[in-house]
């Protein structure tokens, strides 16, 4: 456990959690973490102040915050072509050895954090002229009461809330938030138990959590970041997919190029492997992405074949659906939200 340091002014009281003696146990994510006084769970951020419980060190402190095109999230078949308010924090559950924005999740003090309150993002989504928010950046699930909070003020303007998760929740307080969200990228990192360890993850908590945003009505899209020497196994990649395709309905599926940072230091994902991945995923799913590459990618009509949406990188350049959400060519219905 990290010692843990927090003003008056960013601490206040956490939400799941119980006493076990002299220590508190956090509820809110898979690790369950057993904390002793002034130390953090594995977060960084959900500190046990001594006399008082768990706290949440990073309440209304943001570290990021940006307007961004949906697509980068990356949200390939919700409101596409809209710009979306994108803000996030210090914390993560997981310890992934890539990880891009690793100085977040390790709460690194060379991070500058202002404050907001929970109005803030719909204010701020209304003054950018933002049709959405997203959490997102670091790990939002950590960021879990100001989440949720500033999510019953966003649905109270009609504003749709974004979750760009690693799925880390656990049951309960995955059901409270739930109904918030109206979209979510959800990173499947791996589909083995071991695999998630590596990455100080938990695979049958984040499978969890896609089925249970999925059957409560939120579009779901998944994104797997392929990374050589981790996660890099095809046959654990094909029953991923085979997974994925049992749910109804089938969420999209980003297979991402890695590039290395953090702690591995192993070269990029080669092109090649990306393409391989791609045709065994599309064997089982119907809407399948590279990510982190150039060049475009398209979604088509399942029914005429014609370009629905076309896009490079993180720029939608082409779209034909009417206002209903059908092809413009065929008027068969689409998957995208508009």
């Amino acid at each position: 456990m990290k010692n843990a340091e927090g003003s008056k002014e960013t601490v206040r009281e956490a939400e799941w959690w119980r006493f076990e003696g002299e220590d508190v146990r956090c509820m809110l994510c898979p690790h369950v973490c057993l904390i002793s006084p002034g130390k953090a769970g594995r977060c960084g951020v959900r500190i046990h102040v001594k006399g008082e419980g768990l706290r949440l060190s990073n309440y209304g402190m943001a570290a990021s915050l940006a307007a961004d095109p949906i697509e980068k999230k990356p949200l390939y078949h919700w409101k596409p072509g809209t710009s979306v308010l994108s803000l996030g924090s210090v914390g993560c559950s997981m310890h992934c050895p890539f990880c891009q924005n690793w100085q977040l999740a390790e709460c690194s003090p060379f991070v500058s954090l202002h404050r907001i309150d929970p109005e803030d993002p719909a204010r701020l989504a209304v003054q950018h002229g933002t049709p959405s928010v997203a959490f997102t950046y670091n790990e939002p699930l950590t960021w879990f009461e100001f989440l949720k909070d500033s999510c019953r003020l966003l649905r109270e303007e009609k504003i749709p809330v974004v979750l760009v998760s690693n799925g880390m929740i656990n049951a309960a307080p995955l059901e409270e938030i739930v109904p918030y969200i109206a979209a979510a990228n959800i990173d499947l990192k791996a589909f083995t138990p071991d695999a998630y360890r590596v990455m100080g993850g938990d695979l049958d908590a984040v499978k969890r959590t896609i089925r249970t945003l999925s059957a409560a009505g939120t579009h779901v899209e998944v994104t797997f970041l392929l990374v050589p020497g981790i996660n890099d196994d095809a046959f654990s990649f094909a029953e991923m997919a085979s997974w994925l395709a049992s749910l109804h309905p089938v969420p999209v599926l980003h297979i991402s190029r890695y590039f290395p940072n953090r702690e591995w230091r192993v070269p990029a994902t080669p092109l090649e492997r990306i393409k391989e991945f791609e045709r065994i995923a599309h064997e089982r799913l119907p809407w399948v992405y590279p990510g982190n590459i150039d060049g475009e990618s398209c979604t088509r009509c399942l029914e005429c074949g014609r370009v629905l949406l076309r896009r490079r990188r993180n720029t939608l350049l082409e779209k034909n659906i009417d206002e209903k959400g059908r092809c413009a060519f065929c008027e068969s219905p689409t998957p995208v939200t508009l």
